[in-house]
């Protein structure tokens, strides 16, 4: 099983890469949706023991934000997946700008995200790490993070 951990700021992609990659296989948990920890933690644990493959589609700014994940997944057993969305800030921004609604975020809001971003290492627990980029036709561009000489964008895992 999965556990799959986007990493990112705001507008970078990550719920559209949900969209495309996992929708039909993992469980998107989202403050967004859920509103609070509390329900995100009921839910993160029915995953954990229905053995429900499930995607994290929050910023995860911080390596103490992806750790509470990292630990709990582990521990019964899962895969633990990063993808870290390498997005520029004025992308991000202009992106944000065409949101609706509540989708858009307070550009303040995209900028101290941003800040505080801590881009991953394998050694907090992932299993696989991979980075994130949206090419130059607005398709999603992935490859192994940090990067590896020779290597070229792959895939990345899609289900299980």
């Amino acid at each position: 099983m999965q556990a799959v951990i986007l990493i990112g700021i705001q507008a970078s992609g990550k719920t559209s890469f949900y969209r495309e990659r996992f929708f039909d296989t993992h469980i998107r948990l989202s403050l967004d949706m859920l509103h609070t920890r509390h329900r995100e933690r009921l839910l993160v644990k029915s995953c954990l023991s229905a053995r429900q493959a499930f995607v994290i589609d929050n910023t995860n700014s911080r390596t103490a934000d992806r750790a509470i994940y990292i630990e709990l997944a582990r521990q019964a057993g899962f895969r633990v997946i990063g993808y870290y969305f390498q997005t520029e800030l004025d992308a991000a921004i202009a992106r944000n700008l065409k949101r609706q609604g509540k989708q858009a975020i307070p550009v303040k809001g995209v900028i101290g995200t941003f800040k505080r971003l801590e881009p991953p290492t394998r050694d907090e627990g992932f299993d696989e790490l991979y980075s994130v980029r949206l090419d130059p036709e607005s398709r999603f561009a992935v490859s192994s993070y940090p990067p590896q000489s020779g290597t070229c964008a792959a895939s990345g895992p899609r289900d299980q």
